[in-house]
């Protein structure tokens, strides 16, 4: 008895693709804890507890930085983990980040709620980007702003502007008009071709692994001692430094070899500018509309040739 499935022209058997327990149990577990947060984000916003709700989004994040490389290092990645992390960021980084600005600033504009609506579509669109370019391989730079940065500052907002620091020093500053800026930013960095580091690589070994595993480690104890004063200035300014740094070296002025949001390869342009594109449609047309190309009947050597037709008179 044949077993069900799929075959290709010819009778050649189309096998299904086979997912491996090890590759969806420890990676996709640490995925699933970033949605947990995300999730547990929103109800705590629509209680009223914005600030255990920016405090989730980091949590989210924490876990979203550690399922990758779980991931690489037991060799268990899989375009089904890239899809699934894609898919539980744009709800902890796009929607729940959103949902908290909506609910701090434009609870009571009629409108406002399309601010969040543009940022949510500039954070999908810049996953969907990732996937094609990025997911699963070893990066040096991340192209544009990563959706966790912008994602933690929206949500790290409202824990720094509770610090006797900004009370004191930044509480009479417009921030409902900055803030509308600030996300306007944010959604045109997620989609910009900016590179921005990844996080940096410990050693033993180098001068240059040892800086950057001390440099992390005051990093963590900041966060851990001082979370309130850390988080959203510290993400402000590796936002701001990758743009500065952009353009200082004129690294915008780099356009892509292709787009990246297309899977074929660009079509030829000439010089006037128009492309060249060569379809044949005998490809997708109906088979019985295709026309097959008759073959001219070869000559046998010796053969008679047929009378020739005679010359019109001059």
């Amino acid at each position: 008895m044949k077993k069900p499935g799929l075959n290709w022209p010819g009778g050649r058997r189309l096998r299904r693709p086979h997912l491996q327990r090890g590759i969806i149990i420890l990676p996709s577990a640490f995925t699933l804890g970033n949605l947990f947060f995300g999730m547990y984000a929103l109800v705590a916003a629509a209680r009223g507890d914005l600030i255990w709700a920016g405090w989730y989004i980091v949590f989210a994040a924490i876990l979203d930085l550690v399922d990758g490389r779980v991931a690489r290092f037991t060799r268990t990645g899989s375009s089904f983990g890239a899809e699934l992390d894609s898919l539980v960021d744009a709800i902890s980084f796009g929607v729940a980040p959103a949902f908290i600005l909506y609910k701090l600033y434009f609870a009571d504009a009629g409108w406002g709620w399309i601010l969040c609506f543009v940022y949510v579509t500039a954070v999908v669109l810049r996953l969907a980007r990732f996937n094609v370019e990025q997911a699963g391989e070893a990066k040096a730079h991340f192209h544009g702003l990563p959706s966790p940065t912008s994602g933690m500052i929206l949500a790290t907002f409202y824990p720094f502007s509770q610090t006797p620091f900004f009370q004191a020093q930044l509480a009479h500053l417009p921030w409902p008009q900055i803030m509308v800026m600030v996300t306007v930013i944010l959604s045109v960095l997620l989609m910009s071709h900016i590179p921005y580091p990844v996080v940096p690589r410990i050693s033993f070994r180098t001068r240059r692994g040892l800086f950057n595993l001390s440099w992390m480690a005051v990093g963590v104890v900041l966060a851990v001692t001082v979370p309130r004063y850390y988080f959203f200035p510290a993400l402000v300014l590796y936002t701001t430094w990758g743009l500065g740094r952009s353009l200082v070296l004129g690294l915008l002025d780099r356009l892509p070899e292709r787009d990246p949001l297309l899977d074929q390869e660009e079509d030829e342009v000439d010089d006037s500018g128009a492309e060249v594109r060569d379809v044949d449609y005998r490809d997708v047309a109906p088979a019985r509309f295709r026309k097959r190309r008759r073959k001219k009947p070869r000559r046998r050597a010796g053969a008679e040739e047929g009378p020739e037709e005679p010359e019109e008179p001059a």
